[in-house]
């Protein structure tokens, strides 16, 4: 039986690469991996655990068909790397960190993904973003506005697991291990 795809998303600042590493062994012991994605950020840049490339890197990665999953946001491109596929064919769980504005290619081609939305509440998504410092305060207050605009269309679009990561840590990790125990587990029955 094929393992199925989780798929993991969230504003910038919502603790996504938080949650995946505390999640990291409990989620092995679930037959569950985490594959990290490619991004055009450099792998230096303080942020997520992602592998980084030149933009002609990724362009040339894709070319060649390395991309499960590719996608252009906030001035970076990102891919979910091919082996996905295998890991999934071999029956092995996959989380990937991927996003809200690629859920529904994401979901045409793995139709039977897990779509986890990670929220935050704003004070506390500010606060992240301000601490990390790569964004300006008008960057902070787009992001904020770009998280509203989803929050209220979520309705109407695809439906989605949420998880907020706006308290302790482990109370998500909890939540994301839960969800994944009920919707994954039994589907190898």
């Amino acid at each position: 039986m094929d393992g199925r795809l989780i798929y993991l998303m969230g504003p910038s600042g919502s603790g996504k690469d938080s949650l995946i590493e505390a999640a990291r062994e409990p989620l092995r012991v679930l037959n569950c991996e985490i594959i990290r994605r490619v991004i055009t950020r450099s792998a230096e840049s303080v942020g997520e655990d992602a592998i980084g490339v030149t933009p002609e890197e990724f362009d040339r990665r894709q070319r060649a068909g390395d991309f499960a999953l590719a996608w252009q946001a906030n001035g970076l491109a990102y891919g979910i790397p091919s082996e996905i596929d295998e890991r999934l064919s071999a029956g092995r769980h996959v989380l990937v960190n991927g996003s809200r504005a690629n859920l529904r290619q994401a979901q045409e081609r793995y139709p039977t993904l897990l779509p986890v939305l990670l929220t935050v509440k704003d004070e506390v998504l500010r606060e992240r973003l301000l601490g990390r410092g790569r964004e300006t305060p008008e960057q902070i207050d787009a992001r904020l506005a770009r998280n509203a605009l989803f929050r209220d269309r979520r309705s109407s679009d695809l439906p989605v697991y949420l998880i907020d990561n706006s308290g302790a840590l482990q109370d998500a990790v909890n939540q994301l291990l839960a969800l994944i125990r009920l919707n994954v587990a039994l589907d190898r029955t």
